[in-house]
């Protein structure tokens, strides 16, 4: 269940853009690893994973397996 009155940090913002580029082309889009974002951003570790468990808890992210594969669910603010 998404959490929709949760309110994304500015990490966090930057992994959901990630998540959703693509989305408008038809790109590939919306599933991505924790190297991807470190690749694509100045965000070290510990940040990344830290913005992947708050996106997670809050439901606008899940982790599809233990690899490490995130999948963007839904951001409420689109809605």
């Amino acid at each position: 269940m998404v959490n929709q009155s949760y309110e994304p940090n500015e990490r966090e913002e930057v992994i959901i853009g990630l998540f959703k580029e693509g989305r408008e082309s038809d790109d590939p889009w919306g599933r991505a690893n924790p190297q991807f974002f470190r690749d694509q951003t100045d965000l070290e570790k510990g940040q990344v994973e830290y913005a992947l468990r708050n996106l997670t808890n809050a439901g606008w992210i899940r982790r599809l397996n233990k690899g490490g594969l995130y999948e963007f669910v839904e951001d409420p603010r689109e809605a």
